[in-house]
């Protein structure tokens, strides 16, 4: 083949190639312009408007947009609701809600539009249960001032709390409440109702509405509750932001006992019944250490049998001993209240007292506003550890380990109110 029928042939291909090339570019830009200026769905033709019209339509639109706006009522039900829901803790639940709220205050919106299963009460609280609840919030904020009382980590700020020490802290953010459980005062119930409101847990699909229906291993199953500690997985470098905004917006409660009394039950339920897992943890250190028993039984139902236990003064000597917090923090059991819910750091809206248990718990539910949700389980009966007096307990105890470890949970006693056990504390 020559190279004139050769170079034809590229003539003929390159002409070919450049065409296509053109009809693709065109295609392209038509395109572009139809997008550009060409609606999805055709307008519906207007009549042209003279210019004189025009301006007078454009002045009608200018006035419209100066007017107030009236905005839907959907929207102002919603804009309340929004209110309500982040101004918790902040007012109580007690006046009926009025007919009109048309010229009610901003306030007024926020305590009357509640969320699905919220209750209106018609009846305020009881003066003396609100003053009863000042009193110890008031008694909280001046000890936290008191520079002559000082305990570790007093003066830390929320953001030097190690997140591990923020385990006790359960949120419910269905309804904005945050509750700080301290083990052996009522915790087990109180979980029971955190776990309802939450709704963190199904019965055959369903919520649970019934606490004594929910099964006690579960209660104190750490996946059954969402606290402060797990923040840290979910939401990262974000976790401590949004703490301190729910604290800031949610109602915060703890309830707390005498800090002596409490010791007793920890000991009673822990060492004076079987239970495996203490008896290895805490009980054969005890009495290897204390009870001259350099081979204690392997069981809690061995020891028991054979009537081998930690008596209540060596479990003080246990307290007392330095070696104890070298090898680790306190059990929850007996870990200092103000260490588990750091109340110097958070603002409670609510301080419960177990002594006074009937009347806060209702007080509580009715200011949460799910007493109609929810009702407070009842106490079993002989469930206290009052069988002996306080001093009966640390009569076996030396005078001197016993000012010892008051000096230990003196904390306590003078951050919640109350007394120093001066029966147990003097000769």
């Amino acid at each position: 083949m020559g190279t004139p029928r050769l170079f034809q042939i590229f003539l003929v291909l390159g002409s070919a190639f450049m065409i296509l090339l053109i009809i693709i570019y065109w295609d392209d830009v038509g395109t572009s312009h139809s997008y550009g200026h060409t609606p999805f769905s055709p307008r519906p033709k207007t009549p042209h408007t003279p210019p004189q019209q025009q301006q007078q339509q454009k002045r009608q639109q200018q006035q419209q947009q100066h007017k107030p706006s009236q905005t839907p009522s959907f929207l102002s039900d919603i804009d309340a609701f929004v209110n309500q829901f982040l101004e918790l803790g902040t007012g109580e639940p007690t006046d009926p809600a009025p007919a009109d709220t048309a010229n009610q205050s901003e306030r007024a919106e926020e305590r009357y539009v509640p969320r699905r299963e919220w209750k209106i009460h018609l009846t305020p609280v009881a003066a003396e249960l609100q003053q009863r609840q000042e009193q110890r919030r008031r008694l909280l904020r001046e000890m936290c001032a008191d520079d002559s009382m000082w305990f570790p980590g007093k003066n830390a700020s929320f953001d030097e709390i190690p997140n591990k020490a923020l385990d006790h802290l359960i949120v419910d953010d269905r309804h904005g409440i945050i509750y700080c459980y301290v083990p052996k005062v009522a915790c087990t119930n109180w979980k029971k109702i955190m776990i309802i409101l939450s709704e963190s847990m199904l019965q055959d699909g369903a919520p649970y509405t019934d606490p004594q229906a929910i099964p006690r291993n579960m209660v104190h199953n750490s996946s059954s509750h969402l606290t402060f500690n797990k923040f840290w997985h979910r939401y990262g470098k974000f976790s401590h932001h949004l703490m301190k905004v729910k604290l800031k917006k949610y109602t915060k409660f703890l309830f707390v006992r005498d800090p002596f009394v409490r010791l007793i039950s920890a000991f009673r339920n822990k060492f004076l019944e079987t239970n495996d897992n203490f008896y290895s943890r805490f009980a054969q250190p005890m009495l290897r250490r204390y009870g001259n028993q350099p081979t204690p039984p392997a069981s809690a139902s061995e020891a028991l049998a054979a009537g081998i236990s930690p008596t209540f003064p060596q479990f003080v000597q246990y307290l007392l001993d330095p070696a104890t917090e070298k090898a680790a923090p306190f059990n929850e059991h007996w870990r200092q209240a103000y260490r588990l819910c750091h109340p110097c750091q958070i603002q409670y809206d609510f301080v419960g007292h177990l002594e006074t248990l009937e009347e806060d718990a209702e007080h509580l539910l009715r200011q949460l506003r799910v007493d109609n949700v929810v009702e407070f389980p009842a106490p079993p009966l002989g469930n206290t550890s009052a069988s002996h007096s306080v001093a009966d307990w640390f009569s076996a105890v030396p005078l001197e380990a016993r000012r010892r470890l008051y000096k230990l949970y003196e904390p306590d006693f003078r951050l919640f109110g109350y007394e120093r056990p001066d029966s147990v504390l003097e000769e």
